[in-house]
């Protein structure tokens, strides 16, 4: 499930909306404590100190994974090894079913924003039926 979006030109890297992201999280999340601290998984983009210094501040424990790493964990039976990338993978391949948001025609940044968000809503909405499904079936 899509938990926040942050929008940027396409020449912005992704490692300068990290803090922008963290802010949006649009879902309140329990208080990190010793005994359950928070995770946050990152592919090898995410490895420098500005990102760490980002993550660590928004009450987050960073993984960061190298790419040669992924790739020697990639038929794993362990799923603690298992990588990770594929969820974020997955979403963008999701909204890009949206037309809409594949080209972007709106001029207006909050317009690109509000078929954004509505298309993160209808993939809430999509995986509850999913989840409601398979929960009926058993």
């Amino acid at each position: 499930m899509p938990l926040a979006v942050a929008v940027a030109g396409a020449n912005v890297h992704d490692t300068n909306l990290v803090t922008l992201t963290l802010e949006a999280v649009a879902v309140p999340r329990p208080a990190p404590t010793d005994e359950r601290p928070q995770h946050l998984c990152l592919d090898a983009g995410y490895a420098g100190e500005r990102t760490q210094t980002a993550v660590a501040a928004g009450g987050y424990i960073p993984h960061v994974r190298p790419r040669h790493e992924e790739q020697a964990y990639v038929r794993s039976a362990d799923p603690a090894k298992k990588p990770r990338r594929w969820v974020v993978e997955r979403l963008h391949s999701w909204l890009n079913r949206s037309r809409r948001l594949l080209v972007r025609w709106e001029k207006l940044q909050r317009t690109y924003e509000a078929f954004l968000h509505l298309a993160c809503a209808l993939i809430c909405f999509q995986q509850c039926q999913r989840v409601t499904a398979a929960q009926v079936s058993e």
